[in-house]
């Protein structure tokens, strides 16, 4: 006679608070997550603190890609990969913004919004852009990101690589299309950026990708009237070299 096996018991839900889980997220303690039954675990993903924010969003945030992995494995992951704290920042900003490739990778796979701007009107490649980080910016890129989107105040991703002096971040979003000379809400373009911040390098490539040294902000101001002394005789031969070349 056949002995009949009990069916395994389900694994036993462990009662974890709320406050507890967003410090688990926050601190990068994966395993309090892997202990959540798959129930808990959809649950847990429709949670907010104060700032609106999701425990994805928290383990993001705080650059802990294994808890991300933990919670964007559950299908439930996909419709709050895309939700926004109080300031509009979803996931893949904050991501973006302190250079945790590994994390971009994983929201984007999970169906991530790569064109998704903030309450400042800025998207992931804005980030990146302005912080520097180059492989983050690749990505994004390779992906669909679009080069040209403006911020509230008008500032593509090359004002924000120009503003901060990245001339590696500058060469490839020119190379991938962005316009050289993109006017913000002051009328400034990047060349004007880069002149402002004394970003001399930045500046030269510019000119160097035909950036017009001519054009006026909303001030009145040319790029060599917003030059310092020292830096507009650089400018003034940078740009005849471009003429005579």
């Amino acid at each position: 006679m056949d002995m009949e096996i009990d069916p395994p018991n389900p694994k036993p839900e462990v009662e974890i608070k709320d406050y507890e889980l967003f410090k688990a997220a926050e601190s990068g303690d994966a395993s309090t997550f892997k202990s959540l039954s798959p129930n808990q675990l959809s649950k847990a993903l429709s949670l907010r603190n104060e700032d609106g924010r999701s425990l994805l969003h928290v383990a993001a945030s705080s650059s802990h890609p294994e808890v991300v992995k933990v919670l964007s494995a559950i299908d439930e992951s996909a419709i709050v990969v895309n939700c926004a704290d109080e300031e509009g920042w979803a996931p893949l900003h904050s991501a973006a913004s302190i250079g945790n490739l590994e994390i971009v990778e994983v929201l984007l796979s999970r169906g991530a919004d790569i064109n998704m701007k903030n309450n400042g009107g800025r998207t992931a490649l804005h980030y990146a852009a302005s912080k520097g980080w180059m492989k983050i910016a690749e990505i994004l890129i390779s992906q669909g990101a679009k080069i040209n989107l403006k911020d509230k105040v008008g500032c593509t991703p090359l004002h924000r690589a120009a503003s901060t002096g990245n001339s590696e971040l500058c060469e490839l979003l020119i190379e991938e299309g962005a316009e050289v000379d993109a006017v913000d809400k002051a009328g400034q373009t990047p060349l004007m950026n880069a002149v402002i911040c004394y970003n001399k390098e930045v500046a030269l490539l510019l000119i160097r990708h035909g950036a017009d040294v001519d054009v006026e902000d909303k001030e009145g101001y040319t790029v060599l009237g917003r030059a310092s002394a020292d830096f507009r005789p650089i400018l003034i031969d940078a740009a005849k070299a471009m003429l005579e070349g």
